[in-house]
Parts: C-alpha cells; structure tokens; sequence
C-alpha cells in the first residue's frame, strides 16, 4: 500500500506541543476518526492504547509507531506526527520520542496491517529520511517527506 493513500495532508502535524504519550493519542485520535465512517474518536483512542497495554509501540531512535485495528474501518488510515520536544513513550530503547506514525486498520485484514507496518518501519529506518521528517518546518513539508519516494528524503 503506497503511503500517499493513506496518509492525508490533514493528518500529519509538525512541531506539535503535546507533553505525554496520552496527549498525542487523544490528538491522533482526534485526526484520524473523522476519515472512517462509524468510528468515533473513542473508538481509534481505545484501540491505541489497548495496542499500548500489550507492549510500547515505541521502536527506539525516537520513533514510534502506534497502530490499531478498528472493527468499524473500511479501510486504513494513517496520522504523521513531529514533536518540537521529544516525550517518554517507553520507547524499547528508552529514548524520549519525537517522531510518531500512527495507523489504524479493518480489523478484518491482518495481513495489510502487518505489510502496511512494514513499509512504514522500513521509510522510518531510513536515518536521512528521519532527518528530513524532523526539519520539517510546517505540516505540508513533513506530508511531503513522508509519501515522496525514498531518494528525495534527503
């Protein structure tokens, strides 16, 4: 699934000052819902954090990808988030998180969430695209970086 499909210029945010990993649930939550009929911002915001309870979707290197899986999704949507300050997300590594793609997915097609999670933890493991994400000076430039092809992260 190519990014750009799933990942609106309305659900990506740069420099945000949220302080805790609940706040930027809530605001993930708050921007994702409105893309899926029938699902309330209750709905993505608990399938986030009953994710978080099994185990920190922080994936070290201040990244972290939480994701979830909603009954009512009729198709996966996708938040970009940056941080101006980097927040505890009991990241694997114990570093502080700063740079956040959340994906919500139909509970009934495991298998695009898991080839989804894959493309998006392969860009996020490219460091000069990390880089460019985190110079992102407002919302379209980080949309940008983010679904543009590989070479042009730099």
């Amino acid at each position: 699934m190519d990014l750009k499909d799933i990942l609106s210029p309305d659900c990506t945010r740069s420099a945000i000052s949220e302080s805790s990993k609940k706040k930027v649930l809530e605001l993930i939550s708050q921007l994702i819902a409105p893309k899926l009929a029938g699902v309330s911002k209750s709905d993505v915001f608990e399938s986030l954090l009953q994710r978080e309870r099994l185990g920190s979707t922080g994936i070290g290197l201040g990244i972290a990808i939480p994701h979830g899986r909603l009954e009512n999704a009729g198709h996966p949507v996708a938040a970009l988030i940056t941080l101006k300050q980097p927040i505890d997300f009991d990241a694997i590594d114990n570093q502080p998180v700063d740079l956040i793609f959340a994906l919500l997915v139909p509970k009934d097609n495991p298998e695009v969430h898991l080839k989804t999670l894959s493309a998006v933890a392969a860009r996020l493991n490219d460091k000069e695209c990390c880089r460019a994400l985190r110079a992102a000076t407002s919302d379209s430039d980080l949309h940008e970086h983010m679904i543009s092809e590989p070479t042009s992260c730099n």
